[in-house]
């Protein structure tokens, strides 16, 4: 079956349904999500969103605040870009029906986070992910123009120079594999939004849903587009060590209201590492954690909040608090166990500030893409920012884009169907897993937050052995949604490890021993296309 839209849509987190209903209004869109549609990185989000709306800050703080937490490699124009863009936003978020927490005496009650300067992080308790989230897809389901299409995961993108075309590369639809049936449909649009996340499931640990496989850093990567900074994985300092949890994650804004971080022995250590103590950027506390660890050789470290109001902590983590009851842990009588996992992918697809990728009419925001907003490091709470801000600018700028294509009135070629070639039915799903598990302890154990030369050249050879196996293996079988997001992974860890192995430095995200200082001849970004070594 095939499908006709003048947008289509891959992903439905805040950026994929931010741009669906700003395109909306002047064109027909398809809306293709892997699960539920509520099902995103967006829907997990605990802190908030940060935007200057405080009387006593300013866009100059916040700027400069992003500036320093990215380590001298984010794009200026980026960063004022978003920031600047950030109020309007949140008022349209307020429109679409988003309660943020109010204020005794008026506004909003506004968290602090690592790195931040000011109190400046709108929420909704502690599930402000889950509050945006909802709104914003209930006015995607309501709207006329939009079509979701769930259980459905793309599987690679459909350019002019893959339809045989001459001329400047452009993009024409997907191929999207029904999870349901198995089959394979084509989409056909001009103008295609990738907005499908990170890709944390690269990684042993990871507080990432199950769907963040990077497909769209993956698809994006073998059609032509530049990829950009994926060194820079940015590990959360706290999520919740239980043998029980899965991939829990504490929000940083406890920390921002008074948790402190704790040695087994109840040493508070994080005044040694930096000035801002346990209010030091996320890689600063990631790495702090990394190195007690492996000097004490205990498991975690302890996230203490007993010191804390319990009536406050309760109204303000309702969420948190109920679930760590589940695993009888009272957060406000005992201290917290945490470890680092994998969180959130600073690099990605390479864009323009109008969220455009090197190929004509494709576009990208959100986790997916490398804007130049973060750097070598994201600060807290700017990633809600980054994807509301860069979705709406690139809906813009493809909206003049259709606008233009109708006045040409040519219709694009169709995309053929999908050939399943000799392909058979997948003989053992082992083959898959081992893959899958293998690939995500190399890369715990090779590519996490400390690094070396020796451990990078161990994880290069490692995955590129493993994708020429993968190749193999996905063109003999019919696909799988297993198989799709193992191939993903796959491409994912080679960009990850080959960016690692070009940053001959230290910077934010990315330590290695080899390299432990910071290098100002250091390429500003690491870009990585299809077909280069």
């Amino acid at each position: 079956m095939a499908y006709q839209q003048d947008f289509l849509v891959l992903g439905s987190g805040i950026a994929g349904l931010s741009f669906a209903l700003r395109a909306a209004q002047h064109g027909q869109v398809s809306l293709v999500t892997k699960k539920a549609s509520t099902e995103s990185a967006t829907n997990y989000a605990q802190g908030g969103i940060a935007a200057v709306v405080a009387t006593d800050d300013s866009f100059e703080a916040h700027i400069q605040d992003t500036l320093r937490a990215g380590h001298g490699l984010c794009n200026e124009e980026a960063v004022r870009f978003a920031v600047e863009r950030g109020p309007a936003a949140v008022r349209r978020l307020v429109e679409l029906g988003v309660r943020f927490d109010p204020a005794s005496g008026g506004g909003f009650d506004l968290g602090r986070e690592g790195g931040h300067s000011k109190r400046r992080v709108l929420h909704a308790a502690d599930f402000t992910g889950r509050e945006i989230e909802g709104a914003l897809v209930a006015a995607v389901r309501a709207h006329p123009n939009i079509q979701i299409f769930p259980h459905r995961l793309a599987v690679d993108l459909v350019t002019s120079s893959k339809l045989g075309e001459v001329g400047p590369r452009r993009i024409r639809g997907a191929y999207v594999l029904d999870s349901t049936s198995g089959s394979v449909e084509a989409f056909r649009a001009p103008i295609v939004f990738l907005g499908t996340g990170g890709c944390g499931k690269v990684y042993l640990y990871t507080t990432n849903p199950e769907i963040a496989s990077g497909d769209g850093i993956a698809m994006a990567y073998r059609a032509g587009s530049a990829i950009s900074n994926m060194e820079f994985i940015q590990f959360h300092p706290t999520c919740l060590y239980h043998p029980e949890a899965r991939s829990f994650l504490i929000s940083e804004a406890i920390r921002g209201e008074g948790g402190i971080l704790r040695a087994r022995s109840g040493r508070a250590f994080m005044a040694q590492y930096h000035e801002q103590a346990d209010l030091a950027p996320r890689d600063v506390v990631a790495r702090a954690i990394d190195s007690e660890l492996k000097q004490s050789g205990d498991d975690c470290v302890f996230l203490d909040c007993t010191a804390m109001d319990p009536g406050f902590l309760r109204q303000r983590f309702p969420n948190i608090s109920r679930r760590l009851l589940d695993y009888r842990i009272d957060i406000c009588k005992e201290p917290v166990p945490v470890v680092p996992a994998a969180h959130y992918c600073c690099g990605g697809v390479q864009t323009d500030l109008h969220g455009e990728t090197e190929i004509c009419n494709l576009f990208a925001a959100g986790e997916v893409a490398s804007t130049g907003l973060h750097g070598a490091n994201r600060l807290a709470s700017n990633s809600l920012l980054e994807g509301i801000v860069f979705a709406e600018a690139a809906a813009e700028h493809a909206l003049e884009r259709l606008e233009e294509l109708r006045r040409e009135e040519r219709p694009g070629p169709s995309i053929p169907e999908w050939d399943t070639g000799d392909a058979v039915d997948p003989a053992e799903a082992i083959l898959v897993n081992a893959h899958w598990d293998e690939i995500r302890h190399f890369m715990w154990n090779y590519v996490g937050i400390v690094r070396s030369d020796k451990r990078l050249q161990r994880a290069r050879r490692r995955v590129d052995l493993l994708r020429t196996e993968i190749k193999q293996y996905y063109w003999a079988y019919r696909l799988t949604p297993d198989l799709v997001e193992l191939r993903n992974l796959a491409d994912v860890a080679w960009l990850i490890v080959h960016s690692a192995l070009a940053r001959r430095e230290s910077r934010g995200l990315h330590f290695t021993l080899d390299h432990p200082q910071p290098d100002p001849g250091s390429p500003t970004d690491t870009r990585l296309r299809h077909g280069a070594p």
